[in-house]
């Protein structure tokens, strides 16, 4: 799992996503003209990369949040295995499930009205 986050990152810093179709186009944005809760985040982890935690959280606040919550979550995972405990990395259980859902479902809603455009890519 760390070998495959370090390799995006290292994709991600190597192929600046800021060019436009660099890695395609969303197809939500293609059809509606209006950014998903993902839109932005390949620019963000780019801008991580490159140190520019600003950039990185105006190009997609929550992917930034993900990237903490999910690295804080390996290092803890890490450290447990290497003290030989037999751990999870995390589990996400139904409410939990739910709670990551809704958390999307209103970022993405938010950042399209007048209060949340900050958040748009």
């Amino acid at each position: 799992m760390g070998l495959a986050g370090a390799g995006t990152a290292v994709l991600l810093h190597l192929r600046d996503p800021h060019s436009s179709g660099a890695y395609g186009f969303c197809p939500y944005l293609a059809v509606t003209g209006q950014p998903c809760p993902g839109c932005g985040g390949l620019r963000a982890i780019n801008d991580l990369t490159q140190g520019d935690i600003a950039g990185a959280v105006s190009s997609n606040a929550l992917a930034v949040v993900l990237v903490v919550v999910l690295a804080g979550a390996w290092l803890r995972w890490a450290s447990l295995r290497g003290r030989g405990v037999d751990a999870r990395m995390f589990t996400l259980g139904a409410r939990g499930a739910t709670v990551l859902l809704v958390a999307v479902v209103a970022f993405g809603v938010f950042r399209l009205t007048p209060w949340g455009s900050w958040l748009r890519p």
